[in-house]
């Protein structure tokens, strides 16, 4: 696996810092993600790991691919939270995120359906051949 970069937004005063996927391992059933979190300033790394129950990404219907990125912004916020020591995605954070991109998806959907309407051409009126 290649490792993926994820750079969040530096504030006024603050170093920036990169959160780096390195890969995962998977022990039973459970995957643990792989993160070193690099501060530019001091170009120092300090190692992060996310565990996570696989039956969870089954549960509600979340790839395994989305899991680096999930795993990336669950320790941003443990980290914004002053959240110390281990790092899981739980219960609660993939059923927030199902549900989320399930209301994303409808309103996506209901923008499609409230759409302007395609008029039918006058008859007499010039077709293109794409009408059909």
């Amino acid at each position: 696996m290649t490792p993926e970069l994820r750079r969040g937004a530096v504030r006024p005063g603050e170093r920036a810092v990169e959160l780096r996927y390195m890969g995962f391992q998977q022990k039973q059933n459970r995957r643990l993600y792989r993160f070193d979190m690099n501060d530019a300033g001091t170009k120092s790394s300090i190692p992060h790991v996310v565990s996570v129950d696989m039956e969870l990404f089954l549960r509600h219907h979340v790839g395994i691919q989305e899991g680096p990125a999930l795993c990336a912004q669950k320790i941003t916020a443990d980290l914004e939270a002053d959240r110390q020591g281990d790092h899981e995605l739980t219960n609660e954070d993939l059923l927030a995120y199902a549900t989320d991109r399930a209301v994303a998806a409808e309103r996506k959907a209901e923008a499609r359906r409230s759409g302007p309407a395609r008029r039918k051409p006058e008859p007499g009126q010039p077709v293109s051949p794409w009408w059909r």
